[in-house]
């Protein structure tokens, strides 16, 4: 039986930490209750996505920022696709990122973000998302250096001023939209990814054994993967497991749904090499390459840049 780990922020880091390990290692996922991400916030960030993809399209469109490769902003239905993948995933979605001062070493990497004026609140309310977003990443990496046999602060300056982006998702209902899927199956690229909004079934995982398995989070609580970064960096000892949102059947498939995840970045100047603790005697390790030129290799692959 798959025994995905289910771990309280609220304990000490060190009491879960390797129990969380284990779950990444095998299955690349854990789900984090407790994680301090207020829920009255999270009520208000959800209902303000529903009210922006409830605009009309050529309203949503006007936030399009053509040449960004998504990275801010709004990218309309049928845009993004999983590598090799023939046909576009079912989704619409708003990209919230970091804001850098003008001047900023990093700023060029990291365009200004753009709101909604529409929708009341919008900007104030995700702004302090994102915010809390990254608390809660900030202590799942310590859990994880810790794991690793790192100082429980080592990724603290790998990702300060990280290119985290925060994703407001919006899967349409399905009928008529034959041979395509929510969300292909895909991996992140990123360092980790946090997710809210997987309560309703759909979110699945590909195991070593070729099996799909449902990631199921109780409510309110995050489900949370390892992108293909941090699997670099500990040389697969942690695992970017591939997984897919699939189509819902009966009443469900009339019904949006909507999801949040947070894409946790490193700095776009950090420089993915492996582990030495992660490689052993004779393996043959990834190449190091920075952040931000891995990113852009891989947004490549998925039609986003």
């Amino acid at each position: 039986m798959t025994q995905i780990a289910s771990v309280s922020l609220a304990n000490p880091l060190e009491d879960f930490a390797d129990e969380l390990g284990r779950s990444f290692s095998e299955y690349g996922f854990a789900i984090v209750r407790d994680h301090g991400i207020d829920q009255d916030l999270i009520a208000r960030a959800e209902a303000k996505s529903r009210e922006f993809f409830a605009l009309p399209d050529e309203t949503k469109r006007a936030y399009k920022i053509e040449g960004g490769g998504g990275a801010r902003g709004y990218t309309p239905f049928g845009t993004e696709k999983a590598k090799d993948a023939s046909i576009h995933d079912l989704k619409e979605f708003w990209h919230v990122g970091r804001d850098l001062p003008e001047g900023d070493p990093l700023a060029e990497f990291m365009p200004p973000n753009v709101w909604p004026g529409e929708v009341d609140g919008f900007e104030d309310t995700f702004r302090e998302l994102y915010a809390q977003f990254e608390e809660a990443g900030a202590k799942i990496l310590s859990a994880i250096a810790i794991h690793l046999g790192l100082e429980r602060d080592w990724f603290a300056p790998t990702v300060d001023k990280g290119n985290s982006v925060m994703r407001l998702l919006h899967y349409p209902p399905v009928e008529g939209s034959e041979g395509a899927i929510r969300a292909a199956a895909h991996e992140d690229i990123n360092t980790i990814t946090l997710l809210l909004g997987a309560e309703e079934a759909g979110l699945e995982l590909k195991s070593r054994e070729g099996e799909w398995i449902p990631v199921s989070p109780p409510p309110g609580a995050l489900a949370v993967n390892i992108g293909d970064m941090l699997q670099r960096l500990t040389n697969y000892r942690l695992r970017s497991t591939t997984h897919r949102v699939v189509n819902p059947v009966g009443e469900a498939a009339h019904r949006s749904r909507y999801s949040m995840p947070f894409f946790l970045h490193f700095r776009p100047d950090f420089r993915i090499e492996p582990l030495a603790s992660c490689v052993a005697d004779g393996d043959e390790a990834p190449e190091p390459i920075s952040s931000h030129d891995y990113l852009l290799e891989r947004l490549r692959e998925i039609n986003l840049a």
